[in-house]
């Protein structure tokens, strides 16, 4: 039976990738202030990159796509809760793998919440560091692994909610090679998260991260057969032009909030400004000598 996977042309993809990369793109943002700011106060914008990331650059990114998504002589719908379900399970996973690497990282660098630590990383020596780098690399691959396999759940089960009057299957060789790409995408994003700074390198990061998205998506999309029936039974479930109005208000109002969150908090510069004061008064308390704007020690 003939599948299209672009019944509105190149609209869908296009449309797709481009949510991919925005949401990416905003991840990428909050991961960086949660990198930034350290402490307790980073575990909510990991939780904003998350939904970011997770909602609007991979479920919403799959959803668009479905949209696009028809099989001749059958008519799709989708089940609510499994679909609610699927787009829960990639903000859940993808929170889980920035946890966990972003965990690791906080033990290398305590930066500064009005503490004494300061913001500095603990010099442990040259061993140290590289027992230091090797466990964040260790938990760089398992973070992807778990979001790899998370995400691919997340497709999966989003199409167990399709509702159709026919027989699904799947290539074998085809879904291991879609689990395979959401796996490096998903360790991909987690290192941009870790490691890519500056405007240039993050709107790139964030391109790369919405092609691994789509050609996940695409991948495990090749690997479907479908056996439509020929009774013409009734099935269940809405429509997917249904979930368009409340998809398109709710990843609004998700995006608006969580990019007015990131133009509304402090620059990188002032950030380091504030934790430079607050070593200086620091040290002054300690006995340590006044120093002016440039550092060096007055009188």
């Amino acid at each position: 039976m003939s599948i299209d996977q672009f019944s509105y042309g190149l609209l869908t993809p296009v449309l797709a990738y481009a949510m991919s990369s925005v949401g990416s793109l905003l991840g990428l943002l909050l991961a960086s202030r949660a990198r930034l700011i350290g402490g307790r106060e980073s575990r909510f914008w990991l939780a904003g990159a998350a939904l970011a990331i997770g909602g609007t650059g991979i479920w919403t990114m799959h959803f668009i796509a479905m949209i696009g998504f028809a099989v001749e002589g059958a008519e799709i719908h989708y089940d609510v809760p499994l679909t609610a379900a699927s787009a829960l399970l990639a903000v859940a996973v993808v929170g889980a793998g920035l946890f966990l690497v972003f965990r690791r990282g906080e033990q290398g660098s305590r930066p500064i919440a009005g503490g004494e630590q300061g913001s500095r990383p603990i010099v442990r020596g040259e061993q140290g560091s590289r027992v230091a780098g090797d466990r964040q690399g260790s938990h760089l691959i398992a973070g992807g692994v778990l979001t790899g396999l998370g995400v691919a759940g997340m497709h999966y089960l989003g199409m167990t909610g399709m509702r159709l009057d026919g027989h699904i299957s799947y290539d074998p060789v085809t879904v291991v090679l879609s689990v395979a790409i959401a796996i490096a995408a998903a360790t991909a994003a987690l290192w941009f998260s870790l490691r890519v700074r500056g405007a240039l390198r993050t709107g790139g990061a964030a391109l790369v991260m919405g092609a691994a998205v789509s050609g996940m998506h695409y991948t495990g999309m090749y690997a479907m057969a479908v056996e439509v029936h020929s009774g013409g039974t009734t099935v269940g479930g809405t429509e997917p032009i249904d979930f368009l109005v409340p998809l398109v208000v709710g990843v609004s109002v998700v995006t608006v909030g969580l990019l007015l969150a990131v133009l509304l908090s402090p620059s990188e510069r002032e950030v380091r400004a504030e934790r430079e004061f607050q070593d200086r008064m620091l040290g002054r308390e300690r006995g340590a000598p006044e120093t002016d704007l440039f550092g060096t020690p007055r009188g």
